[in-house]
């Protein structure tokens, strides 16, 4: 049975001392005090990087690190190991001959050190430690990943030999200088520090700082600094990597754009992975040979104008991933930009595309990627000068549309706005000198499922990837986990100059690319299993679904579909044929219109035709009780002289109403009726969970306000009278009275507030899960989090109040004895009002069988009963396996 880490921490409290105890004797010399290496007594020097940190003396301390000059030593002065250096030992680093010194160089200055130690010079300890490092004009700074050295370095002097720069490059140290090199640094450090930019999003400043603690932990402010040759070596290093990944070194020319930039392996690339058209299968799918691409911006990538920007130095430009700075400014120069609001809903991408920011030379990025992979697309990322315009995605659509697509007809976009966006794209692309796109390349737009359900209802069945015959089983949400790494570095690079910040966003997209590269196969494999199983569900799915229903509307749907599908990308309204056509559950207001219409109410006479004004006006006192009950509850046991009075007049305002409405009862009711008949108190069922107790009755007087510390008895409760409506009265003694016809009018009333309830039930659900993604969740400060919290508060009070309501008018209904109503409107309870943010995404592990409550599909629910409904349904439930299937089915080949 395996241990957990608790219970290794248990064991390790009873070995603590022993550990500690082998740690301290490490600290002293052996006790043999021989050399390890030759057997002499006394030796002095310890090496810290050695495994086992043995002790040498000084002629094999020596020889022993020849080629280990980076090692860290310590030499013995009596009483502990003090830092030192190889340098300080005599070791020199001879370049050009194997390590051999050069011949060149005639009689080399032996270094002697008669400071051989003996153990007893307690009197010789350095009063002030010293730096383990020389600061000597013959010796050169090398920075390595263990600590910064000085270290004394002989260059060949040979008359054919390179020069110095070349002869450290040659050694695995990159010259910081090339006439006179003084500081070096080893390409293991390059790379330490290029994999801790990628992985951890270091600064050159925090690793340099790293560099020195570990060079000297006392005087880290003594070394050298290098932290400015530190990143202008970088940047060197990571061009020359990139040119020797790519094949560079066995070309004579230049790369063109994006050529230093990875793709990736398993989209369509004709030429590269997928056969021209000349050599294709004519039966093979179009879907085959389609690209699927995600368009975002990312407003957290920033950068401040730079100080001398013509003084900046571009090494890779635009042959990665940012494109060309200067082809993007001249098309900039030229394009239009055409102010436009959101003809959707308000889009803030569409409505802040001209928002600019002081100081800053670019408000954020703008990309492209593959959909179905998530690789970022080769020169395809631009910089945003204001917000996100039209045409600045315009410039990286284009140049992603034209990325090895030689060969391909059709691709699929999503992007947040592209309801917006597609409208006049072709448009602009003719209008402009700079845009471009291949000819014959169909584009078919869409909007990711998070992002689509913030636009109007219509665009869903217009631009969802679900409704998209071949897009595969996509979210078109790919980029926002694509920027989460990319913002790690982005407050590092918002200063930098632009060349810098371009290549450490480019050299961090292009390890993004990798990173997914390696795994892909993995990936592939778990996809076409998971599309093996998918296609078999589905496909049973839909022949089930299309056994039953009617031949003929089967035939109807299809040719319906066929027509809406060839005209999506000129016509998106045509996929409105996918929107099932419900019509809203009637509201109180709408049904008392209805009565108030009928012809039998304006056949009744003068008592009966103001019957349904009647129950409505109680219905409505009805919701006032229950809202006064509620916050008088709410309140508590002590509330202020404010508070009291402000019960007080809302108890007098409803006393009136009351009054007004008992008055005219007897005028519905008739003279058999009784006020004073059976008078109960008001019952509700409170569903509170801020309170332990969720069930108040009437007689529960615990909660009500106390003032001047003794409860007022004298106060009256018109919170919880019980007014003569028919449900409170009952039917029996409505049959008694000869007003059986009010109970039709309370049910259909009472069908309204219950439809009424509901939807405000739905809107502010959905209102609490938009506050908990904009509000709560980015709040950084107490000030913020707080004003967040009061809005969902208020949000939750107002769900209370209609949950309260719909409880209420459900009990009345039973009294009515509507119980087929009942069945339609079941019973809320406090597991139906939890708020999900997860509204979009059916690709979701664990999503298959998940379901909302019983009342966001109500509707549907209560229309069931309609043929007319049950043909809307039968279409888009046919239609949704059946491009299941179709999407399964793209991916069984994952694109080579």
């Amino acid at each position: 049975m395996s241990q957990s880490p608790n219970d290794y921490l248990r064991e390790w409290k009873f070995r603590t001392n022993d550990y500690l105890r082998i740690l301290h004797e490490r600290e002293a010399p052996p006790e043999d005090k021989t050399c390890c290496a030759c057997g002499s007594e006394f030796p002095a020097y310890r090496c810290y990087d050695c495994l086992g940190n043995p002790v040498f003396c000084l002629k094999c301390c020596r020889d022993e690190h020849r080629r280990l000059p980076f090692h860290k030593i310590g030499k013995w002065n009596g009483g502990f190991f003090e830092e030192t250096s190889l340098t300080k030992i005599g070791m020199e680093i001879y370049l050009g001959h194997q390590g051999m010194p050069c011949p060149a160089l005639g009689d080399i200055h032996e270094w002697e050190d008669t400071d051989e130690p003996i153990y007893q010079p307690a009197e010789d300890f350095p009063t002030i430690l010293e730096p383990p490092f020389l600061n000597r004009k013959q010796c050169i700074t090398i920075v390595d990943k263990s600590r910064v050295h000085s270290i004394m370095i002989r260059f060949c002097q040979c008359p054919n030999a390179c020069t110095p720069d070349k002869q450290l490059f040659e050694m695995a140290m990159f010259p910081a200088s090339f006439t006179r090199p003084k500081t070096a640094f080893t390409f293991p450090v390059l790379d330490g520090f290029a994999l801790d930019n990628l992985e951890c999003g270091t600064s050159a400043m925090n690793y340099y700082n790293k560099l020195r603690r570990m060079t000297s932990s006392i005087f880290p402010h003594l070394v050298p600094d290098r932290y400015r040759e530190l990143m202008r070596v970088a940047r060197q290093w990571r061009q020359l990597k990139l040119l020797k990944w790519n094949g560079f070194a066995y070309e004579s020319r230049s790369p063109t754009s994006g050529e230093l930039a990875l793709f990736c392996p398993a989209c369509p690339q004709p030429g590269i992975n997928a056969p021209l058209p000349a050599n294709r299968n004519p039966d093979d799918p179009s879907w085959l040979y389609a690209r699927s691409l995600v368009m975002d911006g990312n407003f957290k990538a920033e950068h401040l104008h730079p100080t001398h920007p013509d003084d900046e130095v571009w090494l890779t430009d635009g042959q990665c991933f940012m494109v060309s700075k200067d082809q993007y400014k001249a098309h900039l120069a030229v394009a239009n930009n055409v102010v436009q609001h959101s003809k959707c809903n308000n889009h803030r991408a569409v409505n802040q595309a001209n928002a600019s920011r002081h100081k800053l030379e670019a408000t954020g990025i703008g990309g492209c990627a593959c959909a179905r992979h998530s690789c970022f697309v080769p020169h395809s990322v631009v910089d945003f000068q204001k917000g996100e315009r039209q045409m600045n995605m315009d410039y990286a659509l284009c140049h992603v549309l034209s990325h090895h697509t030689d060969g391909l007809s059709q691709a699929f976009t999503f992007y947040d706005i592209n309801c917006q966006y597609n409208k006049h794209f072709r448009r602009r692309v003719n209008e402009s000198l700079h845009l471009s796109i291949p000819s014959g390349m169909e584009i078919i737009p869409g909007i990711g499922l998070w992002h689509v359900h913030g636009h109007q209802d219509k665009c869903y069945v217009r631009y969802a990837s679900t409704f998209i015959t071949s897009a595969a089983r996509i979210d078109g949400e790919i980029m926002e986990t694509l920027w989460a790494p990319l913002n790690i570095i982005s407050p590092a690079a918002r200063g930098m100059y632009t060349p810098h910040r371009q290549e450490c966003l480019d050299y961090q997209m292009n390890d993004s690319n990798f990173m997914k590269m390696i795994r892909m196969s993995g990936f592939l494999c778990r996809k076409y299993k998971e599309a093996i199983k998918g296609v078999a569900e589905s496909a049973s799915a839909f022949d089930k679904l299309n056994e039953t229903a009617d031949p003929i509307m089967v035939a109807t749907w299809e040719e319906q579909d066929r027509y809406a599908h060839s005209r999506r990308v000129t016509d998106p309204s045509a996929m409105d044929v996918f929107e099932v056509q419900l019509k809203r559950a009637p509201t109180r207001k709408q049904q008392e219109l209805a009565l108030l219409s009928s012809r039998a109410a304006r056949l009744s006479g003068n008592a009966q035709r103001g019957a349904a004004t009647w129950i409505a006006s109680g219905i409505t006192i009805e919701e006032m009780q229950i809202a006064l009950s509620m916050d008088i509850r709410r309140l508590g046991r002590h509330p202020t002289e404010t508070q009291t009075l402000d019960i007080c007049r809302r108890r007098t305002k409803l006393q009136s109403r009351i009054d007004e409405f008992t008055i005219v009862a007897a005028t519905h009711l008739g003279e058999g009726f009784d006020v004073d008949d059976e008078i109960r108190d008001l019952h509700l069922d409170f569903m509170d969970d801020d309170l332990e107790d969720n069930r108040i009755d009437g007689s529960d007087t615990e909660s009500e306000p106390e003032a001047d510390g003794q409860q007022r008895r004298d106060l009256f409760y018109p919170e919880k009278i019980m007014i003569p409506l028919p449900s409170n009265i009952g039917v029996a003694r409505c049959a008694e009275l000869g007003v059986e016809h009010l109970l039709g009018q309370e049910i259909a009333l009472r069908e309204g507030q219950a439809n009424d309830a509901l939807q405000a039930i739905r809107m502010h659900l959905a209102d609490k899960a938009v506050l908990f993604r904009t509000a709560v969740r980015p709040a950084k400060s107490q000030v913020k989090s707080t004003r967040a919290w009061t809005q969902v508060h208020s949000v939750e009070r107002v769900i209370r109040l209609n949950t309260m309501i719909y409880t209420k008018c459900r009990a009345q209904l039973g009294n009515l004895d509507a119980h087929g109503l009942l069945k339609k409107y079941l019973r809320m309870e406090k597991c139906h009002l939890k708020t999900t943010a997860a509204v979009a995404d059916p690709n979701a592990r664990g999503q298959r069988n998940a379901t909302l409550p019983w009342f966001w599909s109500l509707d549907i629910q209560g229309d069931s009963v309609s043929s007319d409904w049950m043909n809307e349904c039968t279409s888009v439930f046919i239609y949704n396996p059946s491009v299941t299937s179709s999407k399964y089915k793209s991916l069984f080949v994952p694109q080579f």
